[in-house]
């Protein structure tokens, strides 16, 4: 006997193996999208995260550059304050040098002999114009200077002979170099 199956079973393994295609086609496809959104998801919270940051480095370079700015003006002051020192240290430790020099000349002067007319400074030489009675009274006044600790080295420029209201006297100009004290 022949047998005959009605039944239509390949129709049947074809529409299930194409439904069960679609499915896998339909399920790759969502697949896809889903991965694809995820991507675009974590990409854009990723962007937003560095443009937050770049936001707080932006801000944080500003408070920088301000602070730099007080840094830089700081040191400038600070400078300027140090000059501003130095001078007034150097002026305190020189205070004292005119008062001492005056004293020493005071000091070497034989009385009635000789007169100073000029003193002049410049840096450590000391010019001394002046009058005197005689040669020996300028040569006791070199020597009276070039023994003054404030005085180094005495020496005689020129020394002539000049009329002062009818006295013959010798007009005088001695460089002396000025020790440190």
């Amino acid at each position: 006997m022949i047998r005959i199956n009605l039944l239509p079973y390949r129709e049947m393994r074809r529409k299930a193996e194409i439904r069960r295609q679609i499915t896998v086609v339909v399920s790759s496809v969502l697949i896809f999208f889903f991965i694809i959104g995820s991507l675009q998801l974590y990409m854009s919270l990723s962007i937003r995260n560095l443009e937050r940051e770049v936001k707080a480095a932006e801000e944080k370079l500003k408070v920088l550059v301000a602070l730099t700015g007080d840094i830089d003006k700081f040191r400038q002051d600070k400078e300027l304050m140090e000059k501003k020192i130095a001078i007034i240290e150097n002026l305190e430790k020189n205070r004292k040098d005119p008062i001492q020099i005056l004293d020493e000349l005071a000091q070497g002067l034989p009385a009635g002999q000789i007169w100073l007319v000029r003193l002049e400074k410049n840096g450590n030489i000391l010019k001394l114009e002046g009058v005197a009675v005689n040669n020996p009274a300028i040569a006791l006044f070199m020597k009276t200077l070039e023994e003054s600790p404030a005085i180094e080295s005495v020496d005689l420029v020129s020394s002539r002979q000049t009329t002062i209201a009818d006295s013959k006297l010798m007009s005088f100009v001695l460089s002396c170099t000025l020790g440190k004290g």
